[in-house]
């Protein structure tokens, strides 16, 4: 088919939930995709943070084929090595006790709140269920972690929203602090806020909320959904901080490119959810491991890490000398340029007729490239994206 005809059966099939860019992708390898029309793009958004190791991977590859063709699903009343292989190996990368594995991001954040409400009502009883999330967070799409998204703009439509979620100002250690009562049972942030800007949180508040947790046995859940795997120079955004959270959430590219999500817990924690109380049919699916495996090998490799700091450097560092950016921020591979004048909309849209992928973060541009990514690749993006910028006048 024909652009023309892939966007009109898109009309008529499917739910027109996506404010799309005008390309239909059909391949792609390494930084790069391409087109059903031939044409070639640089990819500086890896499908919003997914595909962390770019496009057809060969290793990763291999394994996903591998493991499709000796068991692509099994239920999780049985046991599975791949699956408890890649459990192991997570579990002792981010220095947690156990791990629930689940499809999203979102799925990830439900199984984080389901946590932190049990240990409370396991340990206090009833009435002790209020999580505290920053303004201007996201925490996903579902009904629950909509209501524990600090935007406004998510929540109408769909009411009535869960209970049980209030909002503290970001920065702000003496307004959580007047906002955690004997009602709260945890914290819930991004140590950037993705979604919200790409706004990176201060080390010295991270460890202040910390502190503040500790005191009133309250936990910290952290979401890593966008920031972790390796995005900012670190596998997980809060090591930067010196912060250990008592719950984790991950995500988008730890797959690589499959679906998962994972809701880490330190050993505190790690009795809480017995048989019964949570669930997955597709969680851990073996085929994913597989692929997600391969990702925790590679970013684990000698220098790997100090490679995405690098670049990220290098990245803001050019970006900042472009005409019309008044400020980069972010951390690593996970940048935020605020315009000077114009709209990132309209700049993502010529740069996708100029050959590059780029997202947008409310009136930001948004950079979340492969971590793979070469630096002539990046040459070439950045060379594209500062054409963009010179046309806005």
């Amino acid at each position: 088919m024909k652009l023309d005809d892939i966007r009109r059966h898109d009309y008529a099939t499917l739910m027109q939930t996506y404010n799309r860019f005008d390309a239909a992708i059909e391949s792609g390898r390494g930084s790069a995709v391409t087109d059903i029309e031939g044409k070639t793009y640089i990819d500086f958004g890896s499908g919003i943070g997914v595909n962390s190791l770019g496009y057809a991977d060969p290793d990763w590859v291999e394994a996903v084929q591998k493991q499709t063709a000796a068991l692509a699903h099994i239920s999780n009343l049985y046991y599975n090595e791949v699956q408890v292989s890649f459990a192991k190996h997570l579990c002792k990368v981010t220095n947690m006790s156990r791990v629930f594995l689940g499809n999203s991001g979102a799925e990830a954040n439900e199984c984080a709140i389901k946590l932190a409400r049990k240990y409370s009502f396991d340990h206090y009883g009833k009435g002790r269920s209020v999580i505290v999330s920053l303004r201007n967070s996201f925490h996903g799409r579902t009904l629950t972690t909509i209501s524990a998204t600090g935007q406004d703009s998510f929540h109408q439509y769909f009411f009535p929203f869960t209970e049980g979620f209030v909002f503290a100002e970001v920065g702000n250690i003496e307004d959580l602090q007047a906002k955690t009562g004997n009602d709260v049972c945890a914290v819930m942030l991004e140590s950037v806020q993705g979604e919200g800007g790409v706004i990176p949180l201060e080390p010295s508040y991270l460890q202040a909320v910390r502190r503040l947790c500790d005191e009133k046995d309250i936990l910290l859940i952290i979401d890593e959904v966008q920031t972790g795997a390796g995005r900012t120079g670190r596998f997980l955004a809060c090591e930067h901080s010196d912060v250990k959270p008592d719950i984790v959430t991950m995500a988008k590219g730890l797959g690589g490119g499959l679906p998962i999500g994972a809701c880490l817990c330190n050993e505190k924690l790690a009795g809480v959810l017995s048989a019964g109380t949570h669930g997955s049919t597709f969680g851990g699916n073996p085929v994913v491991c597989a692929g997600a495996n391969v990702v925790l090998n590679k970013l684990t490799a000698d220098g790997f890490l100090d490679q995405v700091s690098e670049k990220g450097e290098y990245l803001r560092s050019r970006i900042q000398s472009m005409p019309n950016v008044s400020e980069v921020r972010g951390l690593g591979m996970m940048i935020g340029i605020a315009l000077e004048h114009g709209e990132a909309k309209s700049v993502a849209q010529d740069c996708l007729k100029n050959g590059l992928l780029i997202l947008t973060a409310k009136t930001l541009l948004r950079l979340l490239p492969p971590l793979t990514i070469t630096r002539e690749e990046i040459d070439k993006g950045l060379s594209i994206l500062e054409t963009s910028l010179k046309a806005l006048g």
